[in-house]
């Protein structure tokens, strides 16, 4: 007997080899017909999957992360197949699922239209309606190759050569008339996925690089049920509204401009004094947790990069001044990180056991050399600033320093508002990582990551793990989070490195009078400063909370009779450190608030004959509505305790 042992515990036994779909339906009908993938002790399989052992059995349906990937990698191919009815010439790329539904890249001659997408989704419903069978097939690579290239695949040819030299079977997808080069899982049929919708059509180079060709990328979205379908368009439609890209833009926060280049933004005024009203708070509550200032350079030789490792892992990543190859001339590079030059603080004298911890802090400008596929806003930038840190310190000191890293980064996500909208990664090394990506022996990673795992859970962090996601030389805590369209990325990370210390001959004298290697903490307390601006932009909807607000208070005068007054006023809220202004543009009165409200202002105050006559102002707020007359004293003391507080 075969011995199963379902997510709630209990045991089911099969007496033979059977595919996961057969047991299910053992399970219940109901589970089958929802049943999206399973897992097989933690890794996902198709449902085709035969099982012939014991094992941890699980079936991931919809409601499941992994059974909406599988549904939505179905859906992909929905999509690919319909477009290869109507455009037979058309050559397939890929079709991954992605975080918030899936999307496929063509190569064809011109982007598809409206039209053309309604065309597609169309024959796409047709798919669906003829409930076609979606089997699983395995070639030797050779024969891989050589099925491809008879499909007239170029992109599937390239992808399936890669993985010629290891000898494993490709697996195919076949549905109907249509297959394709996949690894899966799939559903059983097309049949189950009900409602789906073509979002848009945008371009996207191959591979994400633009030294590739352009091709059609067309995004979908897909579910069991058309309510789901309709409300996630609804959300869609309202995140458009937050998208910063867009409305940072319209309230004048950044700006790009196409000579100067992709993902070097021009932030201007309002969202510079964001970011150095973040930039302030970092750094004044920094130095009140014992970290100490550093100014370090932009760039260096390449031999600082080979010393620390970046130089075999980073390279690619570099922008790079010189030949790298040439050994008789000086190559510099820019720096995309600043651990290396912090370290050099450390190293600066010999250093005692009654040093450490070192708690070193800098507002690093970095430089990135991201595809130009991957770049999206003020997401994702190759020139961006960063509250980075590293802590140098003993082995004995680990827990305590990383506990203060985290709570650190806790206090600001709270102070800013999105403590509530983060989740927690524990990124791991793989160990097969056919790269060669990471530093260190097996050893001593099983180390690094049994000492942060025991930390994690003592702190009581609830994490998902990511293998392969671990930085080159040590384990890390991703605090990760979504824009507006469910994409994630990493906003703050906290990383243990038991190596690169020994590689630049940092040691202390411990209390016995031995040298010994410190452990380094590698941290940010909010992450880049430009992706937090984005995601304030996006959570905010551009209403910013009045202590982070470029602009604080607008004072509206109803004739130009009132603007002596309105500079006493406005002169007296400058002097209590508040950012305001004037509007003294020849508009009603009506049309000035209307504008303070569009541009989404948290206190404007207007003033009148009976302001001027009594020494008040009338004051309204965007977060508690009229609150009548006030004088100027009564009004300072107000917004300078809400600012102290960080009131949102």
């Amino acid at each position: 007997m075969i011995k199963l042992t379902l997510k709630d515990g209990s045991i089911r036994e099969i007496e033979s080899a059977t595919a996961a779909s057969e047991i299910i339906k053992g399970i219940g009908m109901g589970l089958y017909k929802a049943a999206c993938c399973v897992k097989i002790n933690g890794e996902v399989k198709d449902l085709r999957t035969v099982i012939d052992s014991d094992c941890q059995f699980e079936v991931c349906t919809f409601d499941d992360i992994d059974g909406k990937k599988t549904f939505w990698h179905t859906g992909s191919h929905i999509l690919a197949q319909a477009v290869k009815r109507l455009y037979p010439e058309v050559k397939l790329a890929i079709g991954p699922a992605i975080d918030n539904g899936f999307y496929y890249d063509f190569d064809v001659e011109k982007p598809f239209t409206q039209e053309e997408l309604d065309n597609i989704e169309a024959e796409m419903k047709k798919i669906v309606k003829e409930n076609i069978a979606i089997e699983q097939f395995e070639l030797p690579p050779a024969e891989a190759v050589a099925k491809l290239r008879e499909m007239e695949e170029p992109y599937k040819v390239e992808l399936c050569e890669e993985h010629v030299d290891k000898g494993e079977p490709i697996s195919f997808y076949k549905q109907g008339e249509f297959t394709d080069l996949c690894a899966g899982p799939h559903l059983m049929s097309t049949g189950s996925v009900k409602a789906f919708k073509l979002l848009s059509c945008t371009g996207a180079y191959w591979r994400g690089s633009e030294k590739n060709k352009m091709l059609s990328r067309v995004y979908a979205v897909a579910y069991p049920k058309a309510a789901d379908l309709e409300a996630d368009i609804k959300q869609r439609e309202e995140a458009k509204l937050r998208d910063h890209n867009k409305l940072g833009r319209e309230l004048e926060i950044f700006t790009t401009v196409d000579y100067i280049g992709q993902g070097l933004p021009i932030i201007l005024p309002k969202g510079a004094k964001i970011i150095q009203t973040l930039q302030r708070f970092v750094e004044d509550e920094e130095e009140k947790r014992g970290y100490l200032l550093t100014k370090t350079p932009y760039m260096s030789k390449n031999d600082l990069y080979k010393i620390s490792g970046h130089w075999d892992h980073y390279r690619d990543s570099m922008f790079i001044l010189g030949d790298p190859d040439d050994d008789s001339k000086e190559c510099l590079a820019l720096r995309p990180m600043t651990c290396p030059f912090q370290y050099q603080v450390f190293l600066n004298r010999q250093r005692s056991y009654r040093d450490l911890p070192m708690r070193l802090g800098e507002t690093s400008t970095l430089f990135r050399k991201e595809d130009s596929g991957e770049m999206h806003g003020l997401i994702r930038l190759r020139q961006f600033t960063i509250s980075e840190g590293h802590l140098i310190i003993r082995p004995d000191q680990l827990e305590e320093e990383f506990k203060g890293c985290l709570e650190l980064a806790k206090f600001m996500l709270e102070t800013v508002g999105l403590a509530e909208d983060v989740s927690y990664r524990f990124s791991q090394w793989d160990p097969a990582n056919p790269n060669n990506k990471y530093e260190g022996t097996p050893e001593q990673w099983e180390k690094a990551q049994t000492a942060m795992g025991n930390i994690l859970d003592h702190l009581g962090v609830k994490y998902t793990i990511g293998i392969d996601e671990a930085a080159f030389y040590g384990p890390k805590l991703d605090i990760q989070i979504k824009n507006v369209f469910g994409k994630e990325d990493t906003l703050i990370t906290i990383q243990i490195d038991m190596l690169i210390a020994q590689r630049f001959g940092m040691e202390y004298v411990d209390v016995d009078g031995t040298k010994k290697n410190p452990y380094i903490i590698h941290r940010t307390s909010i992450g880049c400063y430009e992706r937090t601006l984005a995601l304030l932009i996006e959570k905010y909807a551009g209403a910013f909370p009045l202590w982070l607000a470029p602009e604080q208070v607008r004072i509206i005068p109803v004739a130009d009779r009132h603007l002596d007054y309105s500079r006493e006023v406005l002169a007296s809220l400058k002097a209590a450190g508040i950012r305001a202004s004037i509007d003294d543009r020849a508009e009603k009165v009506g049309w000035k608030v209307r504008n303070a409200r569009v541009e989404k202002l948290p206190i404007w105050v207007t003033i009148g004959d009976k302001e001027v006559e009594n020494g008040t102002v009338s004051v309204s707020s965007r977060r508690e509505g009229d609150l009548g007359a006030m004088t100027k004293a009564d009004l300072i003391v107000k917004l300078v305790d809400d600012i102290a507080k960080k009131v949102r």
